[in-house]
């Protein structure tokens, strides 16, 4: 996505929020300046660079960690058939339970602390990239293999030239959509069971019926997760496939 149209599409968005807010004149629909104006002051005055940090820190760990384990156990899944077959009922059991269930028991079993929050996040997306990973092995051409066979590529060589670049475009789609959904993970995560973070605050500004902060709290940490989306995935898609664009 083109970063002009993407401010453009945005702008349009907020001028279509403030005309809302100025026909609702209600302060259940706070106007963007007034949040804005919040996130400014609490960024100065309050904890908002604080909550921020942590639920950003909550988010990198749990991501990094579900993308390790679930590429893994991809992997394995999509190479072995036996494996696969065996281990699917488990993948979608997990799948299919919903987050608020996997994090209450995080909490039950590990306790209230740092480590259940992150793996209670990590363990809600390591079957989507499981899954994901899976589908790309199961895609590999396999004349490249057959080819890789022919003229004895070492296993690194083999990795490198025949494997990462057809799984790449796998990795970062569950990158991207991994992203989204443990960001919004890790504030429920928050929500039920930490003493900071996003979540924490939105939980405690919800108690006050402060739907400015609320908002402001949403839109601060959505702003964090755009631009890791432009200044870290975008350019690692683009990378991913530059050879698509060389051959074409």
């Amino acid at each position: 996505m083109r970063l002009p149209r993407f401010a453009a599409s945005l702008a349009v968005l907020v001028i279509l929020w403030g005309i809302a807010a100025a026909a609702v004149h209600s302060s259940t629909l706070p106007s963007p300046a007034s949040v804005f104006l919040f996130i400014v002051q609490d960024c100065l005055h309050g904890d908002m660079l604080v909550n921020l940090g942590m639920t950003l820190w909550r988010v990198v760990a749990s991501f990094v960690l579900a993308m390790a384990v679930g590429s893994a156990i991809g992997l394995v899944l999509g190479r072995g058939r036996f494996l696969d077959e065996a281990f699917s009922p488990w993948m979608l059991t997990l799948l299919n339970t919903p987050a608020l269930v996997i994090t209450a028991l995080c909490y039950i079993w590990l306790g209230l602390n740092e480590f259940a929050a992150i793996f209670a996040v990590a363990l809600n997306k390591i079957p989507n990239v499981a899954v994901l990973l899976r589908e790309g092995v199961r895609s590999f051409d396999p004349a490249l293999d057959d080819m890789s066979k022919v003229y004895r590529f070492s296993a690194w060589k083999r990795l490198r030239h025949i494997f990462i670049p057809q799984l790449m475009p796998f990795l970062i789609g569950a990158a991207r959509s991994g992203l989204a959904l443990v960001w919004k993970i890790v504030l429920v995560v928050e929500l039920l069971g930490r003493p900071n973070g996003v979540g924490y605050a939105i939980a405690y500004y919800f108690q006050l019926f402060d739907v400015r902060a609320v908002l402001g709290y949403s839109v601060a940490f959505s702003l964090v997760m755009l631009a890791i989306e432009f200044v870290v995935l975008q350019p690692l898609d683009q990378y991913a496939r530059r050879w698509r664009t060389a051959a074409s």
